[in-house]
């Protein structure tokens, strides 16, 4: 190497690497953003990659599967439609925009529940249901309407007040089953069936009516049934048995209304339906004029009928608490309650979530409670001592 070689060394000057490359610098930028991830190896996107060719093909789905995307968002969930249904009506009442609604309509539509007193809790879950029935991203903004939630909470206290279902446990639930069978008619069968399994299934009123045929066993023992999935157990089936008693009766119950579904002709299909004043089962076909989105499956909401009209039938009476179809399941929870059965027992009979509070709060902590009353321990005063 010369002298003049390694002066030239000396004095040459260090660049960064981007800078041996201006044409590309100029011409392409980076494409990424936050939530981009590469692997090592991997180029970062510029906009001189190519870009990929669509034709018609790749943006439209076949009619088939175009129907089915209508069906399902047709049928939703009941509680989805039953918040829409009242916002759509509101909305068309006060001339808005329902879908997609601005954030002003959200907001006073929530202010519009708050003057009709309804509960918090109510409120909140009506407009959670209503902003996610909304396309993703023309949803409206929930942050108005909170602040006015937060006031109106702090100014009705009753409104935060949660009146829990009265629990129809065993000696209620016995004269109710009776009452219904007295009259020995078809649908009094269906009921006594219906009740018996609600407080031994420890179910939502909506998972006893879905049920179909096919998903019960049943031996002279127990009613095994399948459920492909629940609330708190999503895409993970279950098979769960439920062990009979002299006093539910629930093996020869359901048998005789399965039975008398059998002799009709139906073997196959929802396990609980509506049945005539004839005594006929009725079927999408006989009431054609009528019929309901769930086809021949009864609707949570005639439960909900049956267990008043059959509680207050047998002469029975509450504690101020509502009866209702959540009552059969409140009744059975609160029967294992009171008897000894642990959270973890209650967790898995109720198929609540794992350390769900409920199990702890609602039942086995209350019977705790009554069993342990601290003034049990100061002595009676006077003539009753």
């Amino acid at each position: 190497m010369s002298l003049d070689d390694a002066d030239a060394v000396v004095d040459a000057e260090l660049v960064e690497e981007s800078e041996l490359e201006p044409a590309r610098a100029a011409s392409a930028r980076f494409l990424v953003d936050q939530h981009t991830v590469l692997r090592p190896g991997q180029p970062i996107p510029t906009t001189d990659d190519p870009v990929q060719q669509y034709t018609e093909r790749d943006l439209y789905v076949s009619a088939e599967t175009s129907a089915a995307l209508d069906e399902a968002e047709d049928e939703g969930s009941a509680p989805r439609r039953t918040a829409m249904n009242g916002f759509e009506t509101w909305c068309a009442s006060v001339g808005r925009v329902a879908n997609p609604c601005t954030t002003a309509t959200f907001t006073e539509y929530a202010a519009h529940l708050m003057r009709r007193q309804l509960k918090v809790s109510t409120i909140k879950n009506y407009m959670s249901l209503i902003r996610t029935s909304m396309e993703p991203g023309k949803q409206p903004d929930s942050s108005q309407y909170l602040v006015l939630l937060a006031q109106y909470r702090s100014k009705n206290k009753r409104a935060v007040r949660r009146k829990e279902a009265f629990p129809i446990t065993m000696p209620y639930l016995v004269p109710m089953m009776e009452k219904a069978e007295a009259d020995d008619r078809p649908i009094g069968w269906r009921d006594a069936a219906m009740l018996a399994f609600g407080y031994r299934f420890l179910g939502r009123s909506v998972e006893d009516v879905d049920l179909d045929i096919e998903d019960l066993t049943i031996t002279d023992t127990q009613v095994s049934v399948w459920l492909a999935e629940d609330k708190t157990h999503k895409d993970e089936d279950q098979t769960i048995p439920l062990h009979d008693r002299s006093d539910l009766k629930l093996v020869f119950r359901m048998r005789r209304w399965l039975n008398y579904l059998a002799e009709h002709g139906i073997t196959t299909g929802p396990v609980f339906r509506e049945v005539l004043k004839s005594g006929k089962v009725a079927s999408s076909e006989t009431r054609a004029k009528k019929a309901t989105k769930r086809g021949d499956h009864l609707r949570p909401q005639t439960v909900n009928v049956r267990v008043k009209k059959w509680f207050y039938a047998a002469g029975l009476k509450t504690d101020g608490r509502p009866v209702s179809s959540h009552s059969l399941r409140a009744g059975g929870a609160t029967d294992l309650g009171e008897n000894g059965a642990t959270e973890e027992q209650l967790e898995n009979a109720g198929r609540w979530a794992k350390g769900s509070p409920i199990p702890r709060k609602v039942y086995v902590r209350p019977a705790k409670d009554r069993e342990h009353d601290p003034f049990g321990k100061v002595p009676m005063y006077g003539a009753e001592a």
